[in-house]
């Protein structure tokens, strides 16, 4: 006695069945660099030296002058986002019935997705730990004084 399983009846399920194994994959994949990379990130902000009361704008600043930190912060940024999104597409995939409203909020989640990845890499590389103006007990010790 042999069993025959039926090919799906869904439209999108030869199309995109690539699309969806390199999805699993990376969501594997980007979620243990992700647990390495927040448990760093927790660990070197709040453990060491004087713990979260010491996180304030000059902490910052000075994190990032630093290109390790804007790199490390940069790719935790990125695969969150890229995490996040892709977990929620999987979500609408399961539990939209039409097809039009699949794709619109699809669509919707990958372009918020851009925007913000856009967004924080700008703020990743052009802050400016010494801004122009600002009073001279908030900024790093580093910046020269003005």
């Amino acid at each position: 006695m042999s069993i025959v399983i039926e090919q799906p009846r869904s439209p999108r399920s030869r199309k995109s069945a690539n699309w969806e194994k390199y999805g699993w994959l990376y969501m594997r994949a980007s979620g243990v660099v992700l647990i390495f990379l927040i448990f760093g990130h927790l660990f070197t902000n709040l453990f060491l030296g004087e713990g979260i009361k010491a996180i304030d704008f000059a902490f910052v600043g000075g994190k990032w002058s630093d290109p390790f930190w804007q790199v490390w912060d940069l790719l935790m940024l990125w695969l969150a986002l890229i995490h996040g999104t892709n977990g929620m597409r999987t979500i609408v995939n399961d539990y939209t019935e039409r097809e039009a409203v699949r794709k619109t909020l699809v669509w919707s989640l990958w372009s918020i997705c851009a925007v913000l990845i856009v967004l924080g890499t700008l703020v990743v590389f052009t802050f400016d730990p010494c801004p122009a103006g600002a009073a001279a007990e908030l900024l790093p010790s580093f910046c020269p004084a003005k």
